[in-house]
């Protein structure tokens, strides 16, 4: 948490170095608001597809509504902007095991199925997205970050294989045998793991949820374009708005700080000079980009948590608890 803190203020004062104020403040009044307004709902509507594709994910293990999947990714999310570590990816899994009979085990595997499906969906558009940006002309900095960001993507495309090969060997292999070679008859919980993963990889509805990735990733450009359009960049493109939706979501998969602060701002100030805008233009669109991708999904995260009736301290601590719990079992057997 340290060393992200750390790297975070540093990011962040990069990205505020000399930001003219009284200038932000104007183009702030001076935007669009009915594009600013369409960002905000598409940005919205990008979790709620997430929600009903985790809820396609579950099916198959016990029926659990788009609705209530959706509230539990929103209050994760809330959790992500005032939490480092990404701890809201914890809590969702934690608050759907509380309103279903689904295991924490089984909706912490089906959220990584679920990352799974967008490491694939990422790949490919970093792909794209080096391609389109080979058109302009780098300077040996930006070169070198974005061949930094290669390079990382390198790895991550290693990980997201390898995750992928364990799942797929949990979900077909005969469930005797993995109850055997896991020990599952000494503890209860994982043969439930291993029944339910057997179930999610032998439904159609696993296919299902990974086609919805596609409407998922793609919405996600929209914010972004429309941001662009309402501050009125003449360098306002779709394919450039996809370029840095990928920078952004693939500098999202590091921990860091609350919000993606910092890091948010180096990566979209980075991919906003690529394409020619002035550096200190882009430092202040920047600022606004962030605020139109944050702060709804504060709202509404802020508005179900007060649905819950539960503290963020307080379910944190549980989601904590129960994963300890199922450590202990296991050490016990």
């Amino acid at each position: 948490m340290l060393v992200t803190a750390v790297v975070s203020v540093a990011c962040l004062a990069w990205a505020l170095h000399g930001v003219s104020w009284s200038e932000l403040w104007e183009e702030i009044r001076a935007l669009d608001w009915r594009w600013v307004a369409l960002g905000v709902v598409a940005e919205v509507v990008t979790y709620v597809i997430q929600g009903w594709r985790w809820s396609l994910l579950l099916r198959p293990v016990a029926p659990v509504s788009a609705p209530v999947a959706s509230r539990a990714i929103f209050v994760g999310l809330f959790v992500n902007e005032v939490l480092p570590l990404r701890a809201g990816e914890l809590i969702r899994c934690f608050l759907l095991t509380r309103w279903s009979e689904i295991p924490i085990s089984v909706t912490l595997a089906s959220a990584l199925i679920e990352r799974i499906f967008d490491g694939f969906a990422l790949m490919v558009g970093i792909f794209f997205s080096f391609q389109y940006l080979k058109q302009f002309p780098l300077t040996h900095g930006q070169a070198r970050v974005l061949g930094i960001i290669a390079d990382s993507s390198i790895f991550l495309a290693v990980l997201i294989v390898i995750c992928t090969a364990l799942v797929a060997i949990a979900m077909s292999s005969p469930e005797p045998a993995l109850d055997r070679s896991l020990g599952a008859g000494l503890f209860g919980w994982a043969h439930v793991f291993i029944a339910d993963l057997h179930r999610i990889g032998h439904s159609r509805y696993l296919y299902f949820s990974a086609l919805v990735s596609i409407p998922y990733l793609v919405i996600q450009v929209v914010p972004i374009f429309a941001v662009m359009q309402a501050y009125g960049l003449d360098e306002a493109s779709w394919k450039g708005a996809a370029a840095l939706m990928v920078l952004l979501r693939l500098g999202s998969t590091a921990p860091q700080a609350p919000g993606n602060l910092g890091l948010f701002q180096v990566l979209s100030t980075l991919g906003l000079t690529v394409f020619g805008v002035q550096a200190a233009m882009a430092r202040r669109f920047t600022l606004i980009l962030w605020g139109v991708l944050t702060l709804p999904l504060v709202l509404v995260g802020f508005i179900d948590v007060l649905v819950t009736g539960a503290k963020i301290g307080d379910m944190h601590r549980e989601a904590q608890a129960e994963m300890r719990a199922r450590q202990d079992e296991l050490s016990r057997t």
